[in-house]
């Protein structure tokens, strides 16, 4: 019986195979389907909460981070505060010390001055002896004034006066005679004019000189030394030459003298020496080589002395192409070591004949 049952249970579960294969098949394949979108979901999931996980985490830091910078600013700023207060109580307490030590040296100055020093009633007696005698001073200078005023006046009238006098002395041959009345004696007028009364109280110029008064003494008295034997008598010193300039267009004898006796003056080509250039060549080297530091001298890179290597497009199979040789100039290379220089011109005669030194200038 038992194999029986088996055999049963067998044909029923053949029989519901078929259904239970085709379900899982379904459902297998509706697994497939939906298995990329429930990843993307599964992702979107984890990254949101993940997000929101990490944003959270970031509050809480700023947040944190915030907190200790309040805390740390706010203990730096009461501590500037801080600062700050006992800095202004101590700019106030040294105003009010330099306040009141001002008014105790105020009070105990005038004290000492009032006490010691000034005297009111003293200082009222000096200043009024003082403008009594400001008084006398300014009447004497007032006074003093006035006379050299008068001085003044009086100098200048007779200043005035002896040039008038001068004047008519000059003028005195204007004078009216019995025959001819003078400019200043019109008969047109009742009186005459006031300079014709001074030319008539004045003598005219006279041209001569005025002869020196002689010593009454003379020849009569030795005049040398007592111990001396005695000196015949001297006769007065005649007196000097005119002498007149030359009439003409002629110098003054200093100016010719200082042009006929000048010093030469040597022109630059004679002043100098002739290898003056060199010497100061050699000077100006040694000068710098004394003051330099690094004794490398600097060669620059341009100069090198290297052979020339000739380039493709200027050489060939046939010979040397004239690019560079006689289309430009060439430069002639200079040494430094020539003796020889070329000093003065050639000589003119010379060249007529062909028979110059050298060509071009003389070399020495």
């Amino acid at each position: 019986k038992e194999p029986m049952k088996n055999m049963a249970t067998m044909v029923k579960l053949g029989r519901l195979t078929g259904k239970v294969v085709e379900e899982t098949f379904i459902r297998n394949s509706d697994a497939e389907e939906n298995r990329l979108k429930e990843f993307y979901a599964v992702l979107k999931i984890q990254s949101w909460f993940r997000a929101v996980r990490v944003r959270s985490y970031i509050k809480f830091l700023h947040q944190c981070a915030i907190t200790i910078q309040r805390h740390w600013r706010g203990f730096l700023g009461r501590r500037a505060f801080r600062t700050l207060v006992k800095n202004s109580v101590f700019v106030m307490r040294m105003n009010f010390y330099n306040k009141m030590v001002v008014r105790i040296q105020k009070r105990w100055r005038g004290y000492y001055v009032r006490k010691y020093v000034h005297n009111y009633y003293a200082r009222k007696r000096y200043l009024e002896g003082l403008q009594i005698k400001n008084q006398i001073v300014r009447s004497e200078l007032n006074e003093y004034a006035e006379m050299h005023k008068r001085e003044r006046d009086k100098r200048r009238q007779e200043l005035e006066e002896k040039k008038e006098v001068y004047s008519a002395r000059k003028n005195h041959y204007l004078l009216s005679t019995h025959q001819i009345s003078g400019i200043y004696n019109s008969p047109y007028k009742p009186f005459p004019d006031e300079m014709e009364y001074r030319l008539m109280s004045v003598k005219p110029l006279s041209h001569k000189r005025p002869l020196k008064p002689r010593d009454s003494t003379m020849g009569l008295v030795d005049p040398s030394p007592p111990h001396a034997p005695p000196a015949l008598p001297q006769s007065a010193p005649l007196p000097p030459i005119e002498k007149k300039k030359p009439q003409g267009p002629f110098r003054q004898p200093t100016e010719v003298y200082s042009q006929r006796y000048r010093p030469l003056e040597p022109t630059l080509r004679v002043a100098t020496d002739y290898t003056s250039e060199e010497e100061a060549r050699v000077a100006m080297k040694r000068q710098e080589w004394e003051g330099r530091i690094n004794d490398n001298i600097f060669l620059p890179f341009t100069r090198r002395e290297r052979p020339y290597s000739p380039l493709l497009h200027t050489t060939s199979q046939y010979g040397a192409l004239p690019y560079g040789t006689k289309t430009f100039r060439q430069e002639k290379k200079e040494t430094a070591d020539d003796r020889f220089k070329l000093v003065c011109s050639p000589i003119p005669i010379l060249e007529k004949f062909k028979e110059t030194y050298s060509k071009g200038q003389v070399a020495l």
